[in-house]
């Protein structure tokens, strides 16, 4: 069965609701006010079945939306999850300004398709109905709705055709009927398999049940006792029962209007413009990079930080617009410093509070005052990088470009090619783009298999980022060489930190050039091939007794000089021997004349932490206790603890960090 959500558009008292009514035979009115004043004010829905010419079943989902300009924004939050839209123009009123506000509304979101319905046909005589229809047609031409174009694959029935009805005789309902069953086979079914959202739109409390929110589901599945988070407050709660369009199910999918029960959430914890979905998924975000357009009614160019009324499925907020260039932006054209009526070009909305929006969501913008809506556009990146982060390796111009284009490849490629050495996780690239895990994975392949991307464990990098590296890495060892001609190499930590990497990034990057014999790696030396140390078999001999004495002696070390004493080796050589080691982190040292073998310090800090379960304070006798060491060893040891904050001197004792 094929869900599809229908919304209603159009000026007020031009017949929405009671169209909705004959041709669903619910009353979408569902507020005492409402039914008193005779107007629609908040969102209505109602819902019934056709059946397709093939006999599938055809499942309808309509969003009844007010018309009077006071409740614009009311009508925003439902439009936002339509597929197809009902235009609805009175025949005895034509076209008035809501007509045009509401179309310009459904053509910023991107509404594929709809249908114009000509209401209360019954109101006029024939020849009016004409006139009527000639106006429609003309305000109509060129937007998504023009009647005049038969690119339909029934060249007799064109996509968006207009229908004259009357809610009150019948006299039209077959022939929409006929028309709303062609455009909900048409419409493109909205993607179940990626991961569910939910914009609410209504929450209230159900006697027997306790809290129940509705939306339009754009996205993915929701199954009964699944748990979800609320964005942006971050509440998990769980899916006690689920209704679609008033009957209980199983799931509900995308394209379907849906109600849900919630345990773990009261109606004070939830409101209109918040979000569920998968549960330490998603990340919410104050700032992002969009595609924006400006209408050409616009009243006037939009000027950089501008604060606009900012619209985005059922979320309404107060943001502010910064430009980022127009629509012949080039990547040395950013700092625009305002979008013409009719023009288009990259900005970035600041929002007042965090919002969950991924790339693809499409926004109105509504001007701040007097309030009319003044553009719209799409999200391109929820996660823009701060330009001060020096992080980003293409420019915002450019990476926003890739991202209009629409190319799940080149967009994938461009996530990961803007980290660069930084890499990007899996699930990083899953909370940017809100694309499952299996389709990430299957194009992650791809480019890796392309050569254009590096996996290491669950990282990815850009092949430009790794070659960088590569550069930087090698380029910094053989300067090491000219500056300390008699050292056997550069420190591998010390080396990772010149480059700027870490662990994981710089071991496999290490591990390449160690392949391509471009370095070799001895213990914690990093060496060009060739450019090590050679050491005489006296000098190796000499190196081997120094580390023996030391890692024998644990804690307590003779003097450096006595054992120096005691090689076969000449005192140059000696020392040089020692500062390889030194090097090396093979030994430590810890005041002018104590030096200790690194294991020996490794194993003290593992009895510190040992200690910590029993007490976090230590003092000069309990450290000698524990260590078994004299005072000699005792107080530059712990001196060294406190430099490498593993303790704290506090007066007299030590605090274990």
């Amino acid at each position: 069965m094929k869900s599809v959500i229908v919304g209603t558009a159009g000026h007020i008292d031009h017949g929405k609701t009671a169209l909705v009514k004959a041709l669903t035979g619910i009353d979408a009115d569902r507020l005492e006010e409402e039914k008193r004043r005779g107007i629609t004010i908040d969102l209505g829905f109602a819902h019934t079945e056709l059946r397709a010419p093939s006999g599938e079943i055809l499942r309808l989902g309509f969003v009844d939306v007010p018309g009077h300009e006071r409740f614009v924004r009311n009508m925003l939050a439902g439009v936002g999850g339509i597929d197809l839209v009902l235009l609805v123009i009175a025949a005895d009123e034509s076209i008035k300004p809501q007509t045009r506000e509401h179309l310009d509304i459904l053509q910023l979101l991107g509404v594929p398709r709809g249908i114009t319905v000509l209401t209360k046909s019954d109101a006029v005589d024939r020849d009016t109905l004409d006139v009527v229809r000639l106006e429609v047609e003309e305000f109509l031409r060129g937007t998504f709705l023009d009647a005049s174009s038969l690119d339909s694959p029934r060249p007799n029935e064109p996509d968006s055709p207009i229908i004259a009805v009357s809610s009150l005789t019948g006299n039209g309902l077959d022939d929409l009927k006929q028309a709303l069953t062609h455009a909900a086979i048409g419409a493109p079914a909205r993607d179940s398999q990626v991961l569910v959202r939910l914009p609410i739109d209504r929450v209230f409390t159900m006697k027997g049940f306790g809290t129940v929110v509705t939306g339009t589901l754009v996205a993915g599945t929701v199954r009964k006792e699944e748990e979800l988070e609320v964005f942006p407050t971050g509440r998990r709660v769980r899916v006690r029962g689920v209704q679609v369009h008033g009957k209980s199910a199983e799931t509900a999918v995308a394209g379907e209007r849906t109600a849900l029960n919630l345990a773990g959430a009261s109606t004070e914890d939830l409101e209109r413009g918040m979000t569920l979905a998968p549960p330490a998924t998603f990340r919410t975000t104050r700032r992002v990079d969009v595609r924006l357009r400006l209408l050409t009614s616009a009243p006037r160019p939009l000027k950089n930080r501008a604060r606009v009324h900012f619209h985005a499925y059922t979320m309404e907020t107060v943001a502010e617009v910064v430009l980022h260039g127009t629509k012949n932006l080039g990547t040395k054209h950013l700092g625009t410093k305002h979008i013409a009526p009719g023009e288009e070009g990259f900005a970035q909305i600041r929002l007042p509070q965090a919002a969950l929006l991924l790339p693809g969501d499409r926004f109105i913008i509504r001007q701040f005052s007097p309030v009319v809506t003044i553009g719209g556009g799409i999200v391109l990146d929820a996660t823009p990088l701060p330009r001060s982060s020096g992080r980003a390796s293409l420019d915002r111009a450019s990476f926003l470009k890739i991202m209009a284009s629409g190319d799940p490849q080149a967009v994938l490629r461009a996530r990961i090619e803007r980290r660069r050495q930084e890499g990007i996780t899996l699930s990083r690239i899953i909370a940017e783009t809100g694309w499952k895990k299996n389709a990430i994975e299957a194009r992650l392949a791809e480019l890796v298999a392309q050569g254009q991307v590096l996996r290491t464990g669950d990282l990815f990098l850009h092949a430009t980022a790794v070659d960088g590296l590569k550069v930087l890495a090698v380029g910094a060892v053989a300067d090491f060489h000219k500056k300390n001609p008699l050292v056997g190499g550069i420190n591998r930590e010390a080396l990772r930190e010149q480059v700027r990497a870490s662990a994981q990034v710089f071991t496999t990057v290490a591990e390449m050039l160690v392949r391509e014999k471009k370095l070799e790696i001895t213990g914690d030396l990093v060496r060009i091939p060739g450019r090590g140390v050679s050491m005489k078999d006296e000098e190796t001999e000499s190196k081997k007794t120094i580390e023996d004495a030391f890692a024998v002696a644990g804690l307590t070390v003779p003097a450096l000089r006595e054992v120096l004493a005691g090689l076969k080796v000449d005192k140059a050589r000696a020392q040089k021997i020692v500062t390889l080691l030194l090097r090396d982190k093979t030994l430590v040292k810890v005041s002018d004349d104590l030096v200790f073998h690194g294991s020996a310090l490794e194993k003290l800090r593992r009895q510190m932490a040992a200690f910590k379960a029993k007490s976090d304070k230590i003092d000069v006798g309990q450290f000698k206790e524990l260590t078994g060491v004299t005072r000699k060893y005792a107080i530059p040891l712990l001196e060294y603890l406190d430099r490498e904050h593993v303790t704290r001197r506090v007066g007299d004792t030590r605090m274990i960090l």
